[in-house]
């Protein structure tokens, strides 16, 4: 997985549009992109797509808060159309993710679905209070958690910042901090984390810039909230052939010695941390074609 296309769920023409581009994965959104009085109408499109478009594609569905008056009906309609995944907004500890969990094992028994077939995929910085609840998320027991996302603009909006980046577009200090903590969740949780939005969608130098960074510090994917943006989150996040040679030679290279602590490479020293960056680096281009 590299990209995730968010997509308003009550507008047809932007749900075809999306399942025409690249995005490895997409999100059927039921939360901020749709205004109230188009919940309803919302939920039933939602439902209509997935029954349509279900086999072949991976399809997530952002429901509602579990806070809010919504996110048990949209359960109750998106869970018997069988999605991919559900993205849970707003999540503050892992205890959602367990109360999500709940709700999903009762609606996939009321549905003959198959247990835990249905993944989670937490939005984990939305809220000042969901920052102290980060560490929770490796205690969780269950199989469903796959998948972490960080967002900066609920946090901004819920912490009252004027502006969660600088003068020149990066991130200032409370969202690096949010940023990089979910980062270090994710590896605790052993889930992939997944990079923020760029929400400038006509800048592809800065979202390029901005992928580049998250990949450099171990983001597996980056949402995007444009189907523009597709295209260069996935050249970021796909292994080029070279890198995938060099990990494959790494890994050979210590096969060679199975008891060494330490390589010669190159005319460098490895040791376990490059062999484990290597594997993981080859895992990440297997998971891309299935």
């Amino acid at each position: 997985m590299r990209s995730l296309l968010f997509v308003p769920a009550h507008e047809a023409k932007k749900l075809k549009k999306a399942l025409g581009c690249s995005a490895d994965v997409m999100i059927i959104d039921l939360e901020d992109a749709v205004p109230e009085f188009e919940k309803t109408n919302a939920r039933s499109m939602c439902f209509d797509f997935l029954s349509e478009h279900q086999h072949g594609s991976k399809l997530v569905v952002r429901i509602n808060a579990l806070a809010s008056s919504y996110a048990l009906e949209d359960l109750k309609v998106v869970v018997k159309a069988r999605p991919w995944g559900v993205m849970l907004p707003k999540c503050e500890s892992v205890q959602d993710v367990i109360a999500l969990d709940q709700q999903l094992g009762e609606l996939e028994n009321a549905y003959s679905i198959e247990r835990n077939s249905i993944k989670i995929f937490p939005i984990v910085t939305e809220t000042a209070q969901s920052i102290f609840g980060l560490s929770t998320y490796g205690h969780y027991k269950g199989s469903r958690l796959s998948g972490m996302l960080w967002g900066g603009e609920d946090l901004a909006a819920d912490v009252g910042s004027i502006s969660n980046r600088d003068q020149n577009q990066a991130y200032t200090s409370p969202y690096l901090l949010a940023r990089s903590l979910t980062l270090f969740a994710a590896s605790c949780a052993k889930v992939l984390a997944i990079d923020a939005v760029y929400t400038n969608y006509r800048d592809m130098q800065g979202l390029k810039e901005e992928a580049l960074a998250a990949l450099r510090d171990g983001f597996s994917a980056k949402a995007a909230i444009h189907p523009d943006q597709v295209a260069v989150i996935n050249e970021v996040f796909t292994p080029s052939d070279e890198d995938l040679l060099k990990a494959a030679e790494i890994i050979a290279t210590f096969k060679k010695i199975p008891t060494a602590g330490a390589v010669s490479f190159e005319g460098k020293m490895l040791d376990l941390p490059h062999l484990k960056s290597a594997q993981r680096l080859l895992q990440r281009a297997q998971v891309k074609t299935q």
